[in-house]
């Protein structure tokens, strides 16, 4: 920067005090440009000290950071070796489990088609099991009834040995009754003889009912006819009693009573134990007719 033209000046003191104060203001400047440089450099001083500080801090940070990015870059590379060693076997892994993905899907499906299997099987068992329960109740009901029937034809043969022991029985009674009348045959007349034959033919009739094998019903109704037949048989007999002895007394009259009563009295004796044993058999017979209509 060009000074400006110096003015024009009167005197020479004027302009040596003009000059004077030129001097004294460059001075002052000068002075003060003096203090700004020495602030100048002092600040400049701190400042490069600072600075010097500042870059052996970044230095030592450079090399600190040197080192790590070395280290990073190391393991930069390992870890690019790790990723990719894990990458392949995450590759190997990933086929892998497709492939696994695909048997469970396969296995999935088999699954599910055995599951409709198992439910359609499992409703026919259901529909088997309601048919069973059903054909069991049928059986059980059945079973019932063959268990009431069993019971029905248990009682039925403890009635038929029952009866069996009491055909035995007449049939031993009507032996015996046989034989009295054979007895009898001997000891009476011809009239009692038919009498006896007709009693007899009674007897074996009813024997021959009695032997014959009946229903409870039957066995009762001819039980009842052999006991009316025995009845009527006991009725007659005590009728022809009765007349043989009205023959007898009117025999006895006419013979005289003291000559002609031993024999006759004899004859009513032997006939009179006879006529009584038949009475007694049937005695016998009738009450046992009517004990086993009581028990049946």
């Amino acid at each position: 920067m060009e000074d400006p033209e110096p003015p024009e000046f009167g005197s020479l003191q004027e302009e040596l005090q003009h000059w004077k104060e030129q001097a004294a203001r460059h001075q002052q400047s000068a002075d003060e440009a003096q203090e700004e440089l020495q602030e100048f450099q002092q600040m400049s001083r701190d400042y490069e000290g600072e600075l010097e500080t500042e870059l052996k801090q970044c230095e030592a940070r450079n090399r600190e950071l040197l080192g790590a990015n070395s280290r990073l870059c190391t393991e930069l590379e390992n870890y690019k070796e790790k990723y990719e060693s894990h990458h392949s076997e995450a590759c190997r892994q990933i086929s892998s489990l497709e492939g696994d993905l695909a048997e469970t899907t396969a296995v999935r499906d088999q699954l599910h088609k055995y599951i409709r299997e198992l439910e359609q099987a499992n409703d026919d068992l259901e529909r088997t099991k309601r048919a069973t329960i059903m054909s069991l109740e049928d059986f059980e009901q059945r079973m019932n009834h063959v268990i009431e029937r069993n019971a029905f034809l248990e009682s039925e043969l403890d009635e038929k040995e029952n009866l069996l022991e009491s055909v035995q029985r007449l049939k031993d009674e009507a032996r015996d009754l046989r034989q009295e009348l054979a007895v009898q045959q001997k000891q009476q007349t011809p009239s009692s003889s038919s009498t006896s034959s007709l009693a007899g033919s009674f007897l074996s009739a009813g024997e021959s009912l009695l032997a014959t094998p009946f229903t409870t019903s039957a066995r009762i109704s001819a039980l009842n006819i052999v006991g009316e037949l025995l009845r009527k048989v006991g009725n007659l007999e005590s009728k022809l009693a009765s007349c043989r002895d009205y023959i007898n007394e009117q025999t006895v009259n006419r013979r005289g009573h003291a000559g002609g009563q031993g024999a006759p009295a004899g004859q009513n004796n032997e006939t009179g134990p006879a006529n009584g044993l038949y009475n007694k058999g049937l005695v016998k017979r009738l009450d046992f007719a009517a004990g086993h209509k009581l028990l049946l």
